[in-house]
């Protein structure tokens, strides 16, 4: 690889946001496509295709055959509420491969003892999330049923490009929190929209377990499909 393209990479990655390295295998000739620049290059539909699947590999396209180095930011899981479904979340995020965080400032719930082997900041999530650093590449689930804990965290995640919000609650209980939303922090109604809530998919999940279920399998599904037509 030539320098230039290492140093440009390697910034890439310190500032955590993707890059895809083409080489062409017949002429050995390579160039670095950042994540900003994916939508404007005539690999487009291919590189993007990698991008969601964080995969290198070989594909066939109009500059001959060229093989695609992806590389893609390890995800974050941030978890506002120590709850019992948070203790289910937690290894499963986990087990995907993501950098899992608990914030809750209810020290009795924020403990090691219930979450071991896992990040837990028991703070408020105004002061804990910032350094935390929500990016792209950050999915953010509210789930202790505060407003007092929950608004403030939704506010950074809709204020971040995180690729995946969600908040606990029945519709009338999210109706309550986009008046909120809207009156006390001046978010509007597209803004607002980026939350899923009922989070998780539609699976009919009734235990904390199965509630994770669904929501891993909807952050999933909004990290590695492509967006709609």
């Amino acid at each position: 690889m030539r320098l230039d393209i290492l140093k440009a990479l390697n910034e890439e990655r310190a500032a955590r946001r993707a890059a895809i390295v083409v080489t062409n295998q017949d002429s050995g000739a390579q160039r670095l496509v950042t994540a900003k620049d994916v939508a404007a290059d005539p690999l487009k539909s291919v590189l993007e295709k990698h991008l969601r699947t964080a995969k290198s590999g070989i594909e066939e396209t109009p500059e001959g055959k060229v093989f695609l180095t992806v590389h893609v930011p390890s995800p974050k899981l941030v978890i506002t509420g120590a709850v019992h479904i948070s203790q289910a979340l937690a290894p499963m995020g986990q087990l995907l491969g993501y950098d899992v965080t608990i914030v809750d400032p209810r020290t009795a719930f924020a403990s090691v003892e219930r979450f071991p082997d896992v990040k837990v900041i028991a703070e408020w999530p105004d002061v804990a999330l910032p350094p935390i650093g929500i990016d792209r590449y950050t999915a953010f689930v509210a789930l202790t049923h505060d407003p007092k804990i929950d608004d403030p965290g939704l506010t950074l995640a809709l204020k971040s490009d995180c690729f995946y919000i969600g908040a606990l609650g029945s519709r009338k209980t999210h109706a309550r929190r986009v008046v909120r939303l809207k009156e006390e922090r001046g978010f509007s109604d597209n803004e607002i929209g980026r939350i899923h809530s009922p989070i998780g998919l539609d699976i009919g999940a009734i235990s904390p377990a199965e509630i994770a279920v669904a929501i891993m399998g909807e952050i999933t599904a909004r990290l590695r499909q492509a967006e709609p037509a």
